[in-house]
């Protein structure tokens, strides 16, 4: 007779180049039978490596690494994993961060003064799908989100058609091509049309280049 099963643990890679702070929250991140720490990285292009080994469905990201940002590495790993969520753990308290980083896809925003309570709460909400902010950083999202609606996807993408800004929108979301024409309506072939235009249209070479520069112009959220 077998025992009961056991339920899988969401997979957690840590990203940050202080590594008394990186095993210090892996230790805390391990506590909980929920989750397990399959990668850690200590700079974007090792974020990058790791989480294409690693395969992490949560990415706890710091953003001020040397060299690349993690702004860079959230927005190449999204690319590469779209079903893959990010949460930011920085020091960086100013607008300007908290609105990039959610523009680079990131599914919430900690300050590293968190203690493990919120940080384990606020895992939990971000891989199940959710997106955690402070109630004061929300509130300010919400301005400055507001503030920026003036740059829409039509002003980012001039030359694109209303249809094509549409498809490039759930592609910017993880849909895949067929995944697209159903939602649309319409044929695989239409869709792979679409995005030979956007392509041309944008000069990108491929899909991840395009989700990039769908996502930088704020297309992709849910």
């Amino acid at each position: 007779m077998t025992g009961p099963a056991v339920a899988a643990q969401w997979r957690v890679l840590l990203v940050d180049d202080h590594p008394l702070f990186r095993e210090g929250l892996a230790a805390a991140v391990n506590l909980d039978d929920a989750f397990t720490v399959v990668g850690q990285a200590a700079c974007a292009d090792e974020a990058v490596a790791e989480a294409g080994r690693a395969a992490p469905d949560l990415v706890v990201m710091d953003l001020g690494l040397p060299g690349r940002s993690g702004l860079e590495a959230t927005r190449r790993i999204l690319c590469a994993r779209p079903e893959a969520r990010v949460m930011v753990m920085t020091m960086s308290e100013d607008d300007d961060s908290l609105l990039a980083a959610v523009r680079a896809g990131a599914r919430g925003y900690l300050l590293k003064g968190a203690g493990r309570d919120e940080i384990l709460r606020a895992l939990h909400t971000v891989v199940r799908g959710g997106a955690v902010f402070s109630p004061r950083m929300a509130e300010r999202l919400g301005v400055l989100l507001g503030a920026s609606g003036s740059a829409s996807a039509k002003e980012a993408f001039p030359t694109l058609t209303a249809r094509e800004r549409e498809v490039l929108d759930l592609l910017a979301g993880g849909l895949g091509y067929r995944q697209i024409a159903q939602r649309l309506v319409v044929t695989d072939k239409t869709v792979r049309n679409h995005v030979g235009s956007i392509f041309a249209k944008l000069q990108v070479h491929d899909r991840a280049q395009a989700i990039v520069r769908a996502r930088e112009a704020g297309l992709g959220g849910e």
